[in-house]
């Protein structure tokens, strides 16, 4: 079991970072959460927008063709997503572009998944849309060329680390085992050259302060960077989190739709963690990208026509008017996803603003 392995090696070389175990939980190969469940809808462990109304992912279908265009609409490119759960928002995204004549024919499809029963999951659920799927490890696997990224609840994965201000210094927050060999925190040593990766805005936050850090966001800015100084491209995130950066623990576990024990039974539940749109925004300016966002999720989708979509189908299916009611309001009320879910796009120099996005 994980969990026994995890104590091994904390008996072994000491308490490990916050993202060791959160790697090991969420990513072993054998064990992993995500490397051997499907835990996405409503009988699972958590839902995501895509799975809560088709009008998601059309209108992200309908954002990447006009990216396409803003790119010069060239003959082949990567239609690239980060984590794409079932494989529902691709698949509805395709239905929706197809109504943009060259865009479908010219995408090839790149999806990044580290789990095997999530592949397939989408490779059923893409089947029928006809497009040539390929699966890679990771961004930098990607074959060259212009390219359009979506990530949907990717980031808020990526496995981050805590640290707490003592006096002058940061101390990294870790893991570690009590008496009865349960995994708990520790205060580990100062985070010396790592405190730079601490959000700049919280580097002076008061003693007992706890602030994360989020190296993996800083990896994936990189990858998109050097991609798009090569090859156009525009990349799209839709997470859950703070438009500045903010102190505080926002570690969580979710299992069968509802918060448990970070700590406990790693492996069994999905972590996350919150992500930080300012350190996001500034580590991708700092890598030479176009920054537009962060947006609230209401208002992007609304901008986008969601309403206008929802009274389509009310139109063609007037008894799921509540439905279409229901899913509109989940994905914009400021009560459920409207306002703590938000968007940012980070593309190459010379691309006209993002749909979406005010004005450059």
């Amino acid at each position: 079991m994980i969990a026994d392995r995890l104590r091994d090696r904390i008996r072994q070389t000491g308490p490990m970072s916050i993202a060791a175990f959160m790697t090991e939980a969420l990513f072993d190969p054998r064990e992993g959460y995500y490397a051997t469940k499907d835990p996405i809808g409503a009988g699972a462990d958590f839902i995501t927008a895509p799975e809560i109304s088709q009008m998601f992912g059309e209108l992200m279908g309908l954002w990447a063709a006009q990216s396409w265009m803003d790119m010069g609409k060239p003959a082949a490119f990567q239609l690239v997503e980060l984590g794409p759960g079932r494989g529902t928002m691709m698949a509805d995204a395709l239905r929706a572009a197809r109504t943009v004549p060259g865009f479908v024919d010219a995408a090839h499809v790149v999806l990044i998944e580290a789990s095997a029963a999530l592949k397939a999951v989408q490779a059923q659920t893409l089947g029928p849309t006809g497009a040539q799927i390929r699966w890679v490890d990771r961004l930098e696997s990607v074959p060259a060329g212009p390219a359009i990224v979506l990530g949907n609840e990717f980031l808020d994965c990526l496995p981050v680390r805590q640290a707490i201000r003592r006096g002058d210094d940061w101390h990294e927050r870790m893991i570690g085992l009590d008496a009865d060999e349960a995994f708990v925190f520790v205060l580990g040593p100062p985070l010396g050259a790592d405190a730079d990766l601490i959000p700049e805005r919280l580097r002076d936050a008061p003693e007992d302060s706890l602030a994360e850090l989020r190296p993996g966001d800083r990896q994936v800015v990189d990858a998109l960077a050097a991609r798009f100084a090569e090859a156009p491209g525009r990349a799209l995130f839709i997470d859950y989190g703070p438009a500045t950066s903010e102190t505080g623990d926002t570690l969580q576990a979710v299992k069968a739709h509802k918060k448990v024990p970070p700590l406990e039974a790693p492996g069994t539940a999905d972590l996350t963690a919150r992500v930080d749109f300012e350190s996001l925004a500034a580590a991708a300016r700092a890598a030479g990208l176009t920054v537009s966002g962060p947006v609230t999720q209401g208002d992007f989708l609304v901008g986008l026509g969601l309403e206008a979509r929802a009274a389509a189908l009310c139109q063609a299916a007037p008894d799921k008017r509540a439905v279409f009611a229901r899913q509109v309001w989940r994905l914009t009320d400021p009560e459920q996803m409207g306002t703590l879910f938000k968007l940012v796009c980070l593309d190459a120099d010379g691309l006209p603003a993002p749909p979406g996005f005010a004005a450059r």
